[in-house]
């Protein structure tokens, strides 16, 4: 694009300029970007200016600053707008340019919409400090610290988009805009309440899912604005209409699904109506969140889960298990969670537990036209379309063929296909992966990325932070509570949690992420470039090794192979993954293994108190993997002919489980510390997870009988005395 330099424009000059851009989107209901680029002041006037003249109805503003008589939201709370329709956004990048946020609001604008991009000049972008980089500034980082190569690519895409983006810098005059349109049709809305047959075969196949076969489930897939949370709407109130069912309807919020129910309400207008409940007769559409339906016995004929992506595994495998006729809905490139990896790795899980199961996608937009040059922008900006290497070109890498490298992220921003590549890989493995996370990659202080790759492609990736180093005076506020440093888990971990002052001053490495391509797993090159990248942190100089992540018994696994061990588990479910993180180790110097074996130790210790306690609800197949091995100083004695003769009557039903408790609980806990891999550690069998639950996570009768749909205390106590028996057995 070419721009001519001057000082100023006027409103005659900007409304001839809108007046051309709206009639050309507008005819073919595409979206268009503008970028001001400027001082904030310039950039801002203008911006309102551009508002006024265009007379767009539904115009909202994302800023720190509030601006005169206008709709304002702040960069924080821009997702609200989320399921929302608008037809143009303003995104002031002078606030901060939060890639989240960015993303969010982008697919709230309807075709012949605009979105208004307010910005430093693009020559000067990556050089001027920015607000929103603080999400990534550990310590002792700050804003101005930050690289700017995440800013130098968007700049990139935008001067390589002519065709979705009109720039009008601050000394330069409007650039020249033609009236005509791209050839092409406008789509046809059918008259009728599906806008696309997309949507009318979604339908269909939702209503099915009620019909049909049970353990059948539905899984639909969409990117942004396919009306996929409408068909939801539309199928649920058919559904009501035709007979006398309770749909239970959860997302991770509220908001998510808003344009469901406004759905059901204008096909039944009388229908009785609260919020997050309608009530058509004796039948109903209700909105429960997903750790309470999980939790509670909510009956339902059909369960829709809108936004899978951003639920946690861990609840939608239990939702799996507990209601027979579900439709998972998601989003492909999704904004608090990548449908794309959901689909990866749900799948797997669908396959195992639900072989009948069936997708359906939703391609035809329906906000705007097909071929949207907004959405393209968009994706290309973020990285949204990113994906891995193709399966065929992949599929020979063994760990004999492999390259290993760290790579540094100047060539990573300079290489656009190994960039995707990564970033592809990361979204694929990780479907929480959001787009700050392309913008820690290029710029995050402090982190390392490390390849394998073959023939070129890239077959596994990690990303691996540099923690601790802490001088005294903030170790001292660290182990007192009174100051925790951004980006340090590890060291303030072992400093706060487990009491271990010395942590202070090492030095971590910490696996933040660790991806293999989906079509190479298990077959070791995982932990081969785990062996190169421990190899690499010991040269370096890092006293300690690890990582953080959602407890799972494959995952404890994984690092449990090369000998990287738990020494932290977290009281409370994360939220993002669900699961009770841990936090596993291994030594790379003399003071990391001080320190490490002071950690291990605790935890070994007091492993079988937080079961009993605060890790009561801890699934009951990684506890078993934690223990193994737990085998400090716990009091534990192996049975003696006393507590066998008790054990033998218990199990015959001829002691009360009061009486027999303590020798059940040594001979549990003893076979589960003491035994290998063909250990009853897996808790395979119903009667032995009951045999846990109850004895050594001490939950009550009422909850054991509701985690394992079992009628009563008396059905509980027959599943303890037959697990008995099946460890006496062994």
């Amino acid at each position: 694009m070419t721009l001519i330099e001057t000082t100023s424009f006027h409103d005659s000059e900007l409304l001839a300029l809108m007046n051309k851009l709206l009639t050309r989107v507008q005819q073919v209901r595409h979206r268009h970007m503008i970028v001001l680029a400027g001082n904030a002041v310039w950039c801002r006037d203008t911006g309102m200016r551009f508002v006024a003249l265009s007379r767009l109805p539904r115009v909202t503003w994302v800023s720190s600053e509030q601006q005169k008589n206008a709709d304002v939201v702040s960069i924080s709370t821009a997702k609200k707008l989320l399921g929302q329709e608008r037809d143009a956004i303003v995104f002031d990048a002078h606030s901060g340019f939060d890639p989240d946020a960015f993303g969010a609001v982008s697919g709230v604008i309807c075709g012949g919409g605009l979105l208004i991009l307010l910005c430093p000049p693009l020559a000067q972008w990556e050089n001027i400090n920015d607000p929103a980089a603080e999400r990534i500034a550990i310590w002792p980082y700050n804003t101005k610290d930050i690289s700017g190569r995440f800013l130098r690519r968007i700049t990139c895409v935008i001067n390589a988009s002519p065709e979705a983006v009109t720039v009008i810098e601050q000394d330069a005059t409007l650039p020249v805009v033609y009236a005509s349109a791209k050839a092409q049709n406008p789509v046809d809305i059918p008259g009728d309440i599906f806008r696309t047959d997309d949507q009318r075969i979604a339908v269909t196949a939702i209503e099915h899912v009620l019909h049909g076969h049970r353990r059948r489930p539905l899984v639909l897939v969409a990117d942004r604005g396919r009306g996929k949370t409408v068909a939801l709407g539309i199928a649920a109130a058919r559904l009501l209409q035709t007979q006398t069912i309770h749909i239970v309807v959860t997302a991770p919020r509220f908001s998510a699904v808003q344009p469901l129910f406004q759905q059901v309400q204008k096909i039944l207008p009388e229908a009785s109506v609260r919020e997050g409940c309608v009530q058509w007769g004796d039948a109903s559409i209700q909105f429960i969140a997903p750790d309470v339906l999980c939790l509670s016995a909510v009956p339902a004929d059909l369960v829709l889960v809108d936004e899978a992506a951003a639920i946690p595994a861990t609840l939608l495998q239990q939702l799996l298990t507990r209601y027979s006729r579900l439709v998972f809905s998601t989003t492909t490139h999704g904004y608090e969670g990548t449908g794309r990896g959901f689909a990866v790795r749900f799948r797997q899980t669908l396959d195992e537990q639900t072989p009948g199961w069936n997708q359906i996608t939703l391609q035809t937009p329906i906000r705007w036209a097909k071929n949207d040059p907004l959405e393209d922008l968009v994706f290309k900006m973020l990285l949204l379309d990113a994906t891995s290497a193709d399966d065929e070109r992949v599929g020979t890498a063994t760990v004999d063929n492999v390259v290993m490298e760290k790579i540094s992220r100047d060539a990573l921003v300079n290489n656009e296909p190994l960039l995707a590549q990564v970033f592809g890989l990361l979204v694929v493995a990780h479907y929480r992966t959001r787009p700050n996370d392309l913008r820690n990659l290029l710029d995050g202080p402090g982190l390392s990325v490390y390849v394998s790759r073959y023939q070129g492609q890239v077959v596994a990736t990690a990303l691996v932070a540099t923690e601790g180093g802490f001088d005294a005076q903030i170790a001292e506020a660290v182990f007192a509570g009174q100051r925790r440093p951004r980006g340090h888990l590890m060291p303030q971990s072992l400093m706060v949690h487990a009491g271990l002052k010395d942590a202070a001053g090492l030095h971590c490495a910490r696996v933040m992420r660790i991806a293999v391509h989906p079509v190479l797993q298990h077959k070791g090159l995982g932990r081969q470039l785990l062996r190169y990248i421990r190899g690499d942190a010991k040269k370096q100089g890092a006293d300690l090794f690890g990582a953080s992540f959602g407890a799972t018994k494959s995952l404890l696994h994984f690092w449990a192979h090369e000998n990287i061990l738990p020494v932290r588990v977290g009281f409370r479910r994360g939220h993002a993954s669900g699961e009770y993180s841990v936090m596993v180790l291994v030594a790379l110097s003399a003071a990391g293994e001080k320190v490490y074996a002071a950690a291990r130790a605790r935890f070994k210790r007091d492993l079988p108190q937080w079961l009993a306690d605060p890790l009561q609800m801890l699934d009951v197949a990684v506890s078993a993997v934690l223990l193994r091995g737990a085998d400090g100083d716990t009091g534990m004695v192996l049975a003696d002919q006393h507590d066998l003769e008790m054990l033998i009557r218990f199990s015959e039903g001829e002691r009360t489980y009061e009486d027999a408790l303590a020798p059940v609980w040594r001979l549990l806990t003893r076979l589960l510390i003491t035994t290998g891999k063909k250990s009853t550690g897996s808790c395979a069998s119903i009667e032995q997870s009951v045999l846990f639950s109850k004895v050594l996570q001490k939950q009550s009768w009422a909850s054991v009988a509701r985690r394992f749909e079992l009628a009563g205390k008396a059905e509980v106590l027959t599943h303890l005395r037959n697990g008995v028996r099946q460890l006496l057995g062994r």
